[in-house]
C-alpha cells in the first residue's frame, strides 16, 4: 500500500489489489477512513470522519486529481 501524499493528518494512498476498479485513492486518519473516486471526484465510502473532514479531504482529492491520476497510471501500469 504505496503513500501518495501525506497531507495534514491525512494519509493517501493506493490498493495494490484495486488494479480492476475505477481510480481512487484510500484516506487515513487515526480510525477515520474515505475512499473518494477520482473520476469524477466523488466519495465512495467512509467512516468515522466528520463533515468538515470530508469536506477537507474532497478538497485535497479535486486539488491533487491529476497528479493522483498519474500516479494510479504509474502504479497499475495503465
Amino acid at each position: 500500500m504505496p503513500t501518495i501524499l501525506r497531507e495534514g493528518p491525512y494519509r493517501f494512498y493506493f490498493v495494490s489489489s484495486d488494479r480492476g476498479e475505477p481510480p481512487h485513492v484510500h484516506v487515513r486518519r487515526d480510525a477515520g477512513f474515505a475512499k473518494p473516486g477520482l473520476n469524477p471526484v466523488e466519495l465512495e465510502s467512509s467512516g468515522n470522519l466528520s463533515r468538515t473532514e470530508l469536506r477537507d479531504i474532497h478538497r485535497i482529492v479535486d486539488r491533487k486529481r491529476s497528479q493522483f491520476l498519474e500516479q494510479w497510471n504509474d502504479y497499475f501500469n495503465r
